[in-house]
């Protein structure tokens, strides 16, 4: 009698079932619809308005000999590595001093994290000006006596990109600092008192000990700097809006100028599909050896 007055698995925790069906509904309709609807106009010829007249690959065939896609692809590829590079080691590092119980850390972490508070058009109007020739850090230099000195980093198509990865990597690193700090709280003491005990040298502990405990924490992080690298926009039509030329092309902001300026829908739903196909070339692989093979062992 008990057990026939249990109540069925698809019965328990009804409410809890309830409340999750708006984000179930978000998840089909909007993301993975909407997702589904842009590979499949990424086939056809749409311009204006979207059409269901396939031409096959001929938007992907073009997208790949278009001189603006390559440089827009070699770009992020070059703001990503360095991001991530510069982002989790400054990061860590300034987590590290933070973690020393220095005075005013309070302060310190507000003016770091301070940055990641204001918008990427506000950070790359204020590094547009910085970095400007004419009153930024170069006149300020050559003010100083050093006539010959030249930094002129969103005027030179060489190293633009790099310009723009100043900009990013002061607005982001704090946040990464205080996502750092709180993987670095969350290690016990007696870890430390260990280490000391046994005469282990401070970075060597950090190498061989800490780093590795914290690999969830530099997963998360890893996560959103990539989010952010993918999608950079804000920060480019900001400081150079592509230019010199082309020469800080980003994908984001090829897909936003073809379907919304060049109202070509289609070249615009190629790229878009292009950058979902890279982010889930690292992104599967990654899922399955992390979930995977948890739950094979």
């Amino acid at each position: 009698m008990a057990a026939s007055a249990r109540p069925h698995r698809l019965m328990r925790n009804l409410s809890a079932k309830i409340a999750s069906l708006p984000m179930i509904f978000t998840a089909l309709v909007i993301f993975i619809g909407c997702t589904a609807w842009t590979v499949v106009h990424s086939f056809t010829s749409s311009r204006l308005l979207p059409r269901t007249d396939f031409v096959g690959l001929a938007q992907y065939e073009r997208l790949w000999s278009s001189n603006r896609w390559i440089v827009s692809i070699e770009n992020l590829a070059i703001f990503g590595f360095f991001m991530m590079v510069f982002s989790l080691a400054i990061g860590f590092v300034l987590a590290a001093l933070l973690d020393q119980k220095i005075r005013f850390e309070s302060a310190f972490r507000t003016i770091l994290l301070y940055p990641f508070a204001l918008s990427f058009i506000v950070t790359g109007l204020v590094w547009q000006w910085i970095l400007n020739p004419e009153f930024g850090v170069q006149s300020m230099v050559r003010s100083l006596g050093w006539e010959s000195f030249s930094f002129d980093p969103l005027y030179n198509p060489d190293i633009v990109i790099y310009g723009i990865l100043i900009a990013g990597l002061w607005q982001g690193t704090g946040l990464i600092m205080c996502i750092m700090l709180a993987g670095l709280r969350s290690i016990d003491e007696d870890i430390w008192k260990a280490s000391r005990v046994d005469g282990i040298p401070t970075w060597k502990t950090y190498v061989m000990i800490i780093i590795p405990m914290m690999r969830p924490v530099f997963i998360t992080a890893l996560v959103l700097i990539a989010t952010g690298i993918v999608k950079v926009y804000d920060l480019v039509v900001a400081q150079t809006s592509g230019g010199p030329g082309i020469a800080s092309e980003v994908p984001a902001k090829y897909v936003y100028d073809h379907m919304f300026r060049s109202q070509n829908l289609g070249q615009g739903f190629a790229a878009s599909t292009m950058m979902l196909l890279s982010v889930a070339v690292v992104l599967i692989p990654w899922a399955y050896l992390e979930f995977g093979g948890k739950k094979r062992g």
